[in-house]
């Protein structure tokens, strides 16, 4: 009976964890933006708030310093020069150039009158689609409030993920080691899983952040370059804005630069064909340096450098394009964390369940792409005790041939 009632007791108490758990995969559902975002900033930047650590010595002066110095500018850049973006996209849509290039389309043929019109009207004036004159239902006051609450659900979204950020990287000691006691220790499956996620994880987001900031910084240069350069009539627009596109763009494997160079070198282009003036060449000129600049160098040199590991490259493009489609941004740092979740449990776990094994912590799998959790972790004590044990074996054998020092040697000097 007693045992009968201790396991009631376990059955009950695993209930209300499993319970606890979906409660809070319920939660995180529907906050996933915030939790990304957060666990994206403390992979991004762990590394330099670890070296600040060394210098402050204390963690929290070292993760303040690191949220207040590095991660938001970061995202105070980002939204100054995403509503940049967008007032500069309204000039533009507004400006009478627009409305005359509209006039030049063979395509406006086969709409009506009443069409085009409609469609002069939103190109010259784009908030008569919200205000209601372009048919849509919204009055300027529902605008307005609707602007209000998109702007607080973002500095909110903002604020609560450098909040995760900063706790993770504050406490990060400690949650690793209540984590490795929660799991029976670091010579567990599960750490030397949870150990390879977590390496791989930083390689990915910091060398990301590392790789977009210097591509941002290389493409505003260009692009500078260009204007300077470039004959009368063909400048680029919003260079600032412009560059910082280019180093996010950067982010997703392969596609690099292209995503953002190749339509300023057609804007470039429609200006040398309107203006007459023989720009064609420089313009040709201009696409061959964004191409070794913007593209073959960074990834040829720079990504290489700045990443600590090699992932395969397609499967990360995969992650970085379908999470945007499936889920909105949050899929873009959501769906790289799910890659590398998946790459881990593949090369560690599965090949041991498949040969109906207890799992190791070892890799049995593709050794390139990844963390070993053995040879690349020092605290891990199986590769610690293995080399150690090496190490002694060989040099106890050394010394038993040594004739210089006991063993053999004792025993020819005794002779």
């Amino acid at each position: 009976m007693r045992n009968l009632s201790v396991s009631r007791d376990r059955l009950g108490w695993w209930l209300f964890v499993v319970g606890l758990g979906i409660a809070m995969a319920f939660v995180a559902a529907r906050f996933t933006g915030i939790l990304v975002l957060g666990v994206f900033g403390y992979y991004a930047t762990r590394p330099i708030s670890r070296r600040m650590s060394r210098l402050v010595d204390s963690d929290r002066l070292a993760a303040t310093f690191t949220v207040l110095v590095v991660l938001l500018p970061i995202f105070l850049l980002l939204s100054v020069l995403v509503v940049r973006a967008a007032q500069r996209a309204r000039q533009f849509l507004n400006g009478s150039n627009t409305v005359s290039l509209l006039g030049q389309l063979p395509s406006l043929d086969s709409l009506s009158s009443v069409q085009r019109q409609q469609l002069r009207t939103l190109l010259s004036d784009p908030t008569a689609l919200l205000s209601g004159r372009g048919g849509a239902l919204l009055s300027n006051s529902d605008l307005i409030l609707q602007v209000l609450s998109s702007t607080f659900n973002a500095i909110l979204v903002l604020g609560l993920a450098l909040t995760l950020a900063y706790v993770l990287l504050a406490k990060d000691t400690g949650l690793a080691d209540a984590f490795v006691e929660l799991v029976g220790g670091r010579e567990t499956t599960t750490y030397a899983y949870a150990a390879a996620v977590d390496e791989d994880l930083e390689s990915v987001f910091f060398g990301n952040l590392l790789f977009a900031s210097i591509m941002a910084v290389v493409a505003v240069v260009a692009y500078w370059a260009t204007n300077l350069l470039a004959p009368q009539g063909l400048q680029i627009p919003l260079v600032l804005v412009l560059g910082f596109l280019t180093g996010v763009a950067s982010l997703v494997p392969v596609v690099v630069g292209k995503i953002v160079y190749v339509p300023v070198v057609a804007y470039l282009g429609f200006q040398a064909l309107r203006s007459g003036s023989g720009g064609i060449t420089f313009v040709a000129a201009a696409l061959v340096g964004y191409v070794v600049v913007l593209d073959l160098l960074p990834q040829a040199v720079i990504q290489p450098y700045v990443s600590g590991r090699h992932f395969d490259m397609t499967l990360l493009l995969f992650a970085y394009i379908l999470g945007p489609m499936a889920l909105g941004w949050p899929g873009f740092f959501l769906f790289p964390i799910l890659f590398v979740l998946v790459l881990e449990a593949v090369r560690i776990v599965l090949p041991e369940l498949l040969h109906g094994e207890r799992p190791r912590p070892t890799a049995e799998l593709d050794l390139e792409s990844g963390t070993d959790p053995v040879n690349e972790r020092d605290d891990v004590p199986e590769a610690a005790g293995d080399n150690a044990g090496d190490i002694a074996t060989s040099d106890a054998g050394d010394d038993s041939a040594d004739p210089q020092t006991g063993g053999d040697g004792a025993s020819s000097g005794s002779d």
